[in-house]
């Protein structure tokens, strides 16, 4: 599931939800782990972790990336600002391509898996135009992307 909202304050809010049918502590170690963000970025975005590996997730965690977007390289620096093991952390962006990003992760463990929630806050350079042309197509393709990749993963199994 995937959807988008909008605040009166004009942040905008993607919010993710996928059942992965492996236990909590499988799930959560494969998310702590940053370097398996590039396994489920797509190839489009040329996403590249720049912060050298492995690297220990905890609060106040920096870790730097490239990606490219449009063409366009740009760095990006996020902090590990809540970091709840096995159930939840948040990253937010220190420098990047948006206003504003607050990117939390929430685990929970169901009969049948873990449910893997992801809530993004984020607000962008140029408006409801810019979000409503570029921001929100991309975001969508990014977490369509990565529910195709973990639902491999549950098909071959996850791979840490």
């Amino acid at each position: 599931m995937l959807t988008f909202s909008k605040s009166d304050s004009g942040v905008y809010r993607l919010q993710s939800e996928i059942l992965i049918p492996f236990p909590l502590s499988v799930v959560f170690d494969f998310f702590a782990k940053a370097e398996n963000l590039e396994v489920i970025t797509p190839p489009f975005l040329n996403f590249q972790i720049l912060t050298p590996k492995p690297i220990e997730m905890h609060q106040g965690t920096l870790i730097d990336y490239q990606i490219r977007l449009h063409g366009f390289p740009l760095n990006w620096k996020t902090e590990i600002t809540d970091w709840e093991p096995p159930h939840r952390f948040v990253d937010n962006q220190i420098k990047g391509p948006y206003r504003l990003w607050r990117h939390e992760h929430t685990f929970q463990e169901q009969e049948k898996g873990t449910l893997v929630i992801d809530k993004v806050d984020y607000s962008v350079y140029g408006g409801p135009l810019i979000n409503w042309l570029f921001v929100r197509r991309d975001l969508e393709r990014i977490f369509r992307y990565r529910h195709e990749r973990l639902k491999e993963f549950t098909a071959e199994g996850i791979k840490n």
